[in-house]
């Protein structure tokens, strides 16, 4: 399954916003990938990997989970990848 989010995060992909997104993707029940356009897969669980797409504002995302539930996994976190982290409550 996947599904496309644009970064929603003003200061871009930064380290605190990549190890929130990571830690929660090391919970979930099944493996996500996450990629831009011109870029690779990169495993969701891993902060550097995340830190190496290069995510601006506005950058699009594309997920990839697949198994029984790919489709809650991915609106999860497509939600921590749509929102901006830095804003107090999100």
């Amino acid at each position: 399954m996947i599904r496309t989010v644009l970064w929603g995060g003003r200061a871009g992909l930064h380290m605190r916003a990549a190890s929130r997104i990571a830690g929660a993707a090391a919970l979930l029940p099944v493996p996500v990938t996450v990629r831009t356009p011109d870029r690779p897969a990169v495993p969701a669980d891993s902060i550097l990997s995340l830190l190496s797409l290069g995510a601006l504002y506005g950058t699009e995302l594309i997920l990839e989970a697949y198994g029984e539930a790919a489709a809650e996994v991915l609106d999860r976190l497509a939600g921590l990848f749509a929102a901006d982290l830095d804003v107090a409550g999100a």
